[in-house]
């Protein structure tokens, strides 16, 4: 990941706390401060489909977060002092979970449809839709997945030996 060239490029990176069950996350968070980037992640709304992503100010700013009921870290309800990425300069990168992937690009997450809909939104940014990478085991890449017309297929999916 870190060797790869749009993630060389970017300068806003967003990227996702990983879950016990995900590709773990942190060493790329720590690499996004080292290198001078900067990180958002995301925080979501439950009962909705709406996420933001929120900037990071380090990695050690992760331990102050919220754990959610899902288990998630991520900056609470209340805290507005985060910079949301598409209030700003938006951004270059999106490294994005899943459940599952195919060949094309298309990613089963976990049914709330919250990376689709900021990816919509990201459309609309003047910057516009960011590279998305999907980080996956190989165990998770499918002949097809289940698709619908709101779903965003991912640019790139990386994998162990893929």
């Amino acid at each position: 990941v870190i060797d790869h060239p749009k993630y060389q490029e970017s300068k806003r990176i967003a990227i996702f706390l990983s879950m016990p069950d995900e590709v773990q996350t942190e060493e790329i968070i720590k690499d996004i401060f080292k290198q001078g980037k900067e990180c958002f992640i995301p925080r979501y709304k439950p009962q909705s489909n709406h996420m933001d992503m929120l900037k990071l100010s380090s990695a050690e700013d992760i331990s102050s977060l919220a754990l959610t009921s899902w288990n998630i870290l991520q900056p609470s309800d209340d805290d507005s002092a985060r910079e949301e990425a598409l209030a700003g300069g938006g951004l270059d990168l999106i490294f994005m979970p899943g459940l599952g992937f195919d060949k094309k690009g298309n990613r089963l997450g976990r049914g709330k449809g919250y990376y689709d809909t900021y990816l919509e939104r990201c459309m609309k940014h003047p910057c516009g839709k960011p590279y998305t990478i999907a980080l996956a085991f190989r165990e998770q890449i499918c002949e097809s997945v289940p698709v619908t017309e709101n779903d965003v297929p991912v640019d790139e999916i990386l994998y162990e030996d893929c």
